[in-house]
């Protein structure tokens, strides 16, 4: 009986890792060592801890110059506590500049914004941010001297 209850707790372990992992994908974007991480769902002190590390080795791997981190499927109930978002994002941010990654935030809805406004975290002051992922990649395509060409 224990035998069965430690194999099974193992598989639930297994499946919650392979669930957190998907949860949040690491995207290449059309530009140029540019990634796209879009976040969904409960944002917890435990899947930041798992998705850090994860986002800092694919940045390190690739040459990656920019990460577009999107919160357009975030809400205020999905937050829990804002000062722990904040902590993540700030570490999120000045590791990923350590390294020679630029990050831009996109996607704050209206009362999203407004909550992190009022919550007086410093971070806020340090993000660059889109109202989405269109006006981000726009900048970025001036910024590099690129541009998306029709074909017809």
């Amino acid at each position: 009986m224990k035998e069965t209850i430690q194999k099974l707790n193992e598989r639930v372990a297994s499946l919650e890792d392979s669930l957190n992992k998907a949860a949040i994908p690491i995207i290449p974007s059309i530009v140029p060592s540019t990634i796209l991480i879009p976040f969904a769902g409960e944002l917890t002190p435990e899947r930041f801890q798992m998705v850090i590390p994860k986002i800092l080795d694919y940045a390190s791997k690739d040459d990656i110059d920019t990460a577009v981190i999107d919160f357009t499927a975030i809400s205020v109930k999905e937050v829990g506590d804002l000062a722990i978002l904040g902590t993540y994002i700030e570490q999120l941010n000045s590791s990923l500049n350590l390294m020679g990654v630029q990050v831009i935030a996109v996607g704050f809805s209206p009362e999203f914004s407004r909550e992190l406004v009022q919550s007086g975290l410093g971070i806020i002051k340090e993000l660059k941010a889109f109202a989405n992922f269109r006006a981000a990649l726009q900048y970025l395509l001036k910024k590099k001297g690129l541009e998306i060409a029709l074909v017809k």
